[in-house]
């Protein structure tokens, strides 16, 4: 008998996701740029030459004001909290949050227009080429939500317990519900509160180092 087919198995997709996140048009590049909203969604590869390994590299960052929001995150493949490396603090918000080191790692990242969203999942991993120690990330899409909608405006106050429980839902072409894909709903929910944080100045989903538990 064929082996089952996990529910979040990567699917193929655009190499621009997998690389650079979401394609982001001029003017919504620029909206977010005005309202001082940074978000760095690049993975890098990394040498450690004590441990004389490869690791991968990403940064948490992003936040919101009322009518926008974008942030991205990592988590681990299975869907967990990564320790960070170190957080950031700074005095600028929505911005820099953390910085985290893996060999693998999910990145997630989400942009909130009003109660608009897009999210992009994204698995990223290590292949090394049988001709070179040296090795290349290799990347594939989880998931790819297009014009997801929010139940509740996340963003006022008086829905603020209810950040980190809620996510916005997805539709195919055919108007069916997309499943988010199960072992990153919690991570999916907690990114979704941090586009709706306004003046975000910390980590959504990452732990501090030694800590156990879902998140911090």
């Amino acid at each position: 008998m064929a082996q089952q087919k996990k529910e979040y198995e990567p699917r193929s997709g655009a190499s621009h996701y997998v690389v650079h996140g979401l394609s982001l048009p001029r003017a919504v590049l620029n909206a977010l740029h005005k309202r001082g909203i940074y978000c760095q969604t690049g993975v890098s590869l990394e040498h450690q030459n004590r441990a004389s390994r490869y690791v991968l590299r990403g940064v948490e960052s992003g936040g919101a004001v009322s009518d926008l929001g974008r942030a991205c995150a990592f988590v681990s493949p299975e869907g967990s909290p990564l320790p960070w490396l170190q957080r950031i603090d700074a005095i600028a918000v929505n911005g820099r949050h953390a910085i985290y080191l893996a060999e693998s790692l999910v990145r997630l990242e989400m942009l909130r227009v009003g109660r608009t969203c897009e999210l992009i999942v994204t698995l990223h991993t290590l292949s090394y080429p049988a001709i070179s120690a040296r090795p290349s990330i290799l990347s594939k899409v989880i998931f790819r939500g297009r014009d997801g909608t929010l139940p509740v405006e996340l963003w006022k106050r008086e829905h603020q317990a209810l950040r980190g429980n809620l996510a916005p839902t997805f539709y195919s072409h055919a108007g069916e519900v997309l499943e988010l894909p199960e072992p990153f709903k919690f991570a999916i929910r907690k990114l979704t509160a941090c586009v709706c944080c306004i003046g975000c100045k910390h980590s959504h989903l990452g732990k501090p180092p030694g800590a156990t538990g879902e998140g911090s």
